[in-house]
C-alpha cells in the first residue's frame, strides 16, 4: 500500500449506458466539498460494447466470453488511469488506490448476487498502483441491495444546510439520493436511465444515443403509453430496491410496445414517450419520498439530455433542476468520483455503505484488495 501521507485517488466507473469508461483523480485528504484533479474518458470499442451488453442474457460459452472481456475492459482502464496521472501531473507512485468498479452484466440482489465483470488483479499489473474492487458484494451479503452506493458521497458534496436536495444520477438507470441536513440520506433506483432511450434510438438512427434529446425531442410523448409503462412492479415498490438491464431491456421495451400498441406508432412519439417515462417516474419518486425538496442536482450522461431536463423541470415546477457542473463537479465525473470516495474509505477500514438506502443489516467496508 502507499504511504499513509497519500490521499490520491484514482476512480473509474463505466455504467449500464455502456458509452464507456471515465476516470478521475481526487484529492481526497482535504475536507468536501472536494473537485476533480483531472478527467478522462475512454468510449468503448463497438465489438467490447456488443460482448458487455449481451453478456447481460444468457449465451453460448458466457463464462468463457466474460473473462476475456474483463481482460480487455481492464486493459482500456489502465489507459485511462495513465491519461489521467498524466493530466493531473502526478506519477502512479503518488496514487493511493484506484477504485475500479468494473461492469454490471448482472444484478440479481434478491437472488444474493450481484456481478460485475473485472480483473483488478490484472488492473494492479498493469497500472502500479493498489487497486479497490468488488465494492457491491459485501452489502448484498449483509442482506443488501448492493446499490445505490452513491447516496453518502452525494451528501458530503452536495448536502445543503437548510434545504432538502436531491441528486439525480442518470446513467443507465436512474437513481436517487434525498439529502435532508442533519440526516443520514436515503436512496434508491427509481427507474431506467439512458438504457431504453439509447437502444431505441440505436436501433432507428443507427446512433449510440439521442444527442441533447433532439430526436426524440421531435416526437410527442404517448400518455396512455406512459401509463402503461409506470403500471410496472417495480414503480410501485417501496425502497430500498434498485434495477438494471435484468429488467429494464429489449424484452421489456419489446413487451411495453405491444402492450401498449405502439408497434406502428412514430419512432420519435416512442422515443419522446421513453424519455418521459424517465422524467417522470424520478419526479413521482422525488414528490413521495422528498416533498420538501427545493433542488434536483442532475448528474450522469442523461443530464447532458437537453430534452431530459426540460421535462424534469416540467414535471418538478417548485423545484431547480440544475445539471451537478453548477455545484462544483461535471457531471460525467461524479460517479467516479465516488468509487474513488470508496476507495478511501476501504483503505481507511470504513464502512462505505449506507443501510437505510441498501436494506444491509448495517455497515460494511466494501470491497477487496488487489495490492501493486
Amino acid at each position: 500500500m502507499k504511504p499513509a501521507r497519500s490521499e490520491l485517488y484514482i476512480g473509474l466507473m463505466s455504467g449500464t449506458s455502456l458509452d464507456g469508461i471515465d476516470g478521475v483523480l481526487m484529492d481526497l485528504g482535504s475536507s468536501p466539498p472536494w473537485r476533480s484533479l483531472a478527467h478522462a474518458h475512454q468510449p468503448f470499442d463497438p465489438a467490447l460494447k456488443r460482448t458487455l451488453l449481451a453478456l447481460n442474457t444468457a449465451g453460448p460459452n458466457e463464462l468463457h466470453e466474460a473473462a476475456l472481456a474483463a481482460q480487455d475492459l481492464v486493459a482500456s482502464c489502465a489507459q485511462v488511469v495513465k491519461a489521467v496521472c498524466a493530466r493531473g501531473g502526478v506519477t502512479p507512485q503518488q496514487v493511493r488506490a484506484i477504485g475500479a468498479h468494473g461492469q454490471t452484466v448482472r444484478h440479481r440482489p434478491e437472488l444474493g448476487y450481484t456481478l460485475q465483470l473485472n480483473a483488478p488483479a490484472l488492473l494492479a499489473e498493469l497500472t502500479g498502483i493498489d487497486v479497490v474492487a468488488d465494492f457491491r458484494s459485501r452489502d448484498v451479503a449483509a442482506g443488501g441491495q448492493g446499490a445505490p452506493l452513491v447516496p453518502a458521497f452525494h451528501q458530503a458534496l452536495f448536502e445543503s444546510p437548510k434545504d432538502t436536495v436531491v441528486v439525480l444520477n442518470v446513467g443507465g438507470m436512474a437513481n436517487l439520493s434525498i439529502l435532508r441536513s442533519g440526516q443520514a440520506p436515503l436512496g434508491f433506483d427509481c427507474g431506467p436511465g439512458n438504457a431504453l432511450m439509447d437502444a431505441w434510438c440505436e436501433q432507428h438512427t443507427g446512433q449510440a444515443y439521442d444527442e441533447d434529446g433532439a430526436w426524440g425531442a421531435q416526437g410527442t410523448a404517448d400518455p396512455a403509453a406512459l401509463e402503461v409503462a409506470l403500471s410496472d412492479p417495480f414503480f410501485a415498490l417501496p425502497p430500498p430496491k434498485s434495477t438494471g438491464r435484468d429488467l429494464f431491456n429489449a424484452s421489456w421495451l419489446q413487451q411495453w410496445l405491444t402492450t401498449a400498441s405502439l408497434t406502428n406508432c412514430p419512432a420519435q412519439d416512442v422515443q419522446a414517450t421513453l424519455c418521459e417515462l424517465t422524467a417522470r417516474s424520478a419526479a413521482l419518486a422525488t414528490q413521495a419520498f422528498a416533498p420538501m425538496a427545493t433542488q434536483l442536482v442532475v448528474c450522469g450522461g442523461g443530464a447532458l439530455n437537453g430534452a431530459l431536463m426540460q421535462r424534469l423541470q416540467a414535471n418538478l415546477p417548485g423545484v431547480a433542476v440544475q445539471p451537478s457542473d453548477a455545484r462544483g463537479l461535471p457531471v460525467m465525473q461524479v460517479e467516479a468520483a465516488a468509487f474513488a470516495w470508496l476507495a478511501h474509505r476501504h483503505v481507511r477500514h470504513l464502512a462505505g455503505n449506507v443501510p437505510q438506502v441498501t436494506g444491509a443489516k448495517g455497515p460494511r467496508i466494501l470491497g477487496a484488495l488487489y495490492p501493486a
